[in-house]
C-alpha cells in the first residue's frame, strides 16, 4: 500500500538534497552492503547492481522484508578508460584520480532503483564530463579542502571542483549522485507524488 513517502537507502546528504527538489517526502535508512565489484563486471552492470542491492537491503530490514513504502537506492561511479574510479582512500589516491581526469573527458554513470512488494525497477543515466587541464598545485590545493574524499572520482561537480569542469554533456543532478529526471519517472510508476504529480497546493510549495 502506498503511504506517500519513500525510504532513501543512502546516507548521502547530496542525494537527500536532490530528492527534496522533487518535493518527495522521504525517510533516510542507510544501506550497509558490500560494494565490491565482481570479476569481469562492466561499470554499467556494477552501478545498477549496487543501487538495487542498497534498495533491497533496506527493504529486507523493514518488517522482515515487507516494506510499508517503496525504497529508493542509488549509486554513482566515475569511469575513465574503462576504469571505475571510486572514492579515494587517501591523499595519494585522490591526487592520482584527479591527474587521470585532467584535460580529459570521462563518463559518470548514476543508477537509481525503486523497489516495493510489487517489484523492482532500475534506470541508469550516463553523462560525459570534460575536465580542463589542471596543474599539480591546483589538484593539491583541492585535496587540501578535504572535499574529494567521499566522492566518486575524487571530485564534487557542485562544489569547488566546478572550477575544473570545462563541459558537461548529460545530467548535472546525475553527476551529483541522483538523476532527477529518471528518479521522478520511477517514483511516478510507484505512485509516489513528486511536485509535478502532486495536487495543486503541493505544487505551490505546501508539500508535507
Amino acid at each position: 500500500m502506498n503511504t506517500g513517502f519513500v525510504y532513501l537507502a543512502s546516507a548521502s546528504p547530496r542525494r537527500a538534497e536532490l530528492l527534496r527538489q522533487l518535493g518527495v517526502e522521504f525517510r533516510v535508512l542507510p544501506a550497509e552492503i558490500d560494494e565490491s565489484a565482481q570479476a569481469g563486471e562492466s561499470p554499467e552492470h556494477y552501478v545498477a547492481r549496487t543501487a538495487a542491492a542498497k534498495a533491497d537491503c533496506v527493504r529486507r530490514r523493514l518488517l522482515g522484508g515487507t516494506a510499508p513504502a517503496p525504497v529508493l537506492g542509488a549509486d554513482t561511479v566515475v569511469v575513465c578508460d574503462a576504469r571505475v574510479l571510486g572514492k579515494p582512500a587517501d591523499h595519494a589516491a585522490a591526487m592520482e584520480m584527479l591527474a587521470v581526469l585532467s584535460g580529459r573527458t570521462h563518463e559518470v554513470l548514476s543508477a537509481v532503483t525503486v523497489v516495493d512488494d510489487t517489484g523492482t525497477q532500475t534506470r541508469v543515466c550516463s553523462s560525459k564530463v570534460r575536465f580542463r587541464a589542471t596543474t599539480q598545485a591546483e589538484r593539491a590545493a583541492y585535496c587540501a579542502t578535504a572535499e574529494p574524499y567521499d566522492k566518486a572520482g575524487a571530485y564534487a561537480i557542485q562544489g569547488l571542483a566546478a572550477a575544473f569542469v570545462d563541459h558537461l554533456d548529460g545530467s548535472y543532478s546525475a553527476v551529483m549522485g541522483l538523476p532527477l529526471c529518471e528518479t521522478a519517472q520511477l517514483l511516478a510508476r510507484f505512485a509516489i507524488p513528486a511536485w509535478l504529480h502532486a495536487p495543486q497546493n503541493a505544487a505551490r510549495g505546501e508539500i508535507r
